[in-house]
């Protein structure tokens, strides 16, 4: 991060002095110059997608930077539940699906805990409670008007009770 674009310029030549030493190369299609002042640009690292956004408890004029998951890891995480959820799982039991689920997703977790990723987490929820009630509705027959017995609250009793089973 620099404060002008000369010297992000002169910072990307040096870098690339210092990986030609150890042998390596900035690849051209992944290396770029962001242009970060005022949340304009943002660019994705290690899964993260890093912005700057306006701040809107304090001085409105004021941006500060931010984290989250990229779209390709929030894509990449919904696949993987959809994988654990699918029809081929439908002889198994829901405690058996959670007691699946719980490591990917906690994984995940803690990989995105830090930064400002509350409304991805409370996407990736969401998906995955709609998963599960589609996957016990389609295993156990039932109408879809009978979703109201499958709360947030008893999908987590279940991952609780699953938890702590061998």
């Amino acid at each position: 991060m620099c404060r002008t674009e000369s010297a992000a310029k002169e910072a990307l030549r040096r870098i690339g002095l210092v990986m030609n030493r150890l042998g390596l190369k900035l690849h051209p299609k992944k290396t770029r110059m962001v242009d970060l002042r005022r949340g304009k640009e943002s660019f994705v690292f290690l899964g993260y997608t890093i912005r700057k956004k306006r701040s809107i408890l304090r001085n409105r004029r004021m941006h500060f930077m931010q984290r989250w998951p990229s779209p390709k890891a929030m894509k990449r995480i919904r696949e993987r539940v959809h994988e654990l959820t699918d029809a081929r799982h439908s002889g198994k039991d829901v405690k058996q699906i959670i007691a699946t689920l719980n490591p990917v997703l906690r994984g995940w977790g803690n990989y995105f805990r830090s930064g400002n990723a509350e409304r991805k987490f409370n996407q990736l929820d969401s998906y995955v409670w709609s998963r599960l009630t589609r996957w016990m509705v389609r295993r156990g027959g039932q109408r879809p008007g009978r979703f109201e017995k499958w709360t947030h609250e008893s999908l987590w009793v279940w991952a609780c009770t699953s938890c702590a089973e061998p």
